[in-house]
């Protein structure tokens, strides 16, 4: 009869510590969502910008690049007001100043945005193709629907002065699956 006992302890234990942890995601889940819709409605986030939070037990990591080091500094504190957030480490790096940058910026976001297959793109508020240049070397990054929109970018990208394309572009379907 003692070990039906404790077999029934250890089980209530097991259940209550996944319960908590099930619980812990959820929260986790939810404070994602919230520091997500606190990025996206920063208002001087642009394209060229990326910034990526992570959340553990209320812990976040930013990540990303920004091209002014005021937005480094807003994001963090818009990010460590949100309800729910423990600690904020912030590995947001500042992209350098240059003008030859800025001039590829825009050639890339011209010839991507400006192309009728991404029109669509462009007509929203936020959208959803980061084109990060540092050095001369440019990063797609972001969200897109189809593996084809994903291609077609990273090849609108080429040619216009870069010294290199990397595209981390990732589908819609990829977003869903992690």
């Amino acid at each position: 009869m003692k070990f039906r006992v404790s077999l029934v302890a250890v089980i209530a234990t097991v259940l209550a510590l996944a319960t908590s942890a099930f619980a812990q995601d959820r929260r986790d889940v939810r404070l994602a969502e919230d520091i997500g819709r606190s990025i996206t409605s920063y208002a001087r986030l642009t394209i060229f910008d990326d910034i990526n939070a992570t959340v553990e037990n209320g812990m976040v990591v930013l990540t990303g690049k920004v091209t002014m080091p005021f937005k480094k500094d807003d994001l963090e504190k818009r990010i460590s007001k949100v309800d729910g957030v423990r600690t904020v480490r912030s590995d947001i790096g500042v992209l350098p100043v240059s003008q030859y940058d800025d001039e590829l910026r825009y050639r890339v976001s011209r010839a991507i945005y400006g192309n009728p297959s991404f029109w669509n793109y462009a007509a929203m508020a936020n959208p959803p193709i980061h084109i990060i240049v540092e050095g001369g070397h440019v990063t797609l990054a972001g969200v897109v629907n189809s593996n084809v929109e994903r291609m077609l970018a990273r090849s609108l990208a080429t040619g216009l002065g870069e010294l290199s394309v990397t595209n981390a572009l990732k589908t819609d379907a990829e977003i869903r699956s992690e």
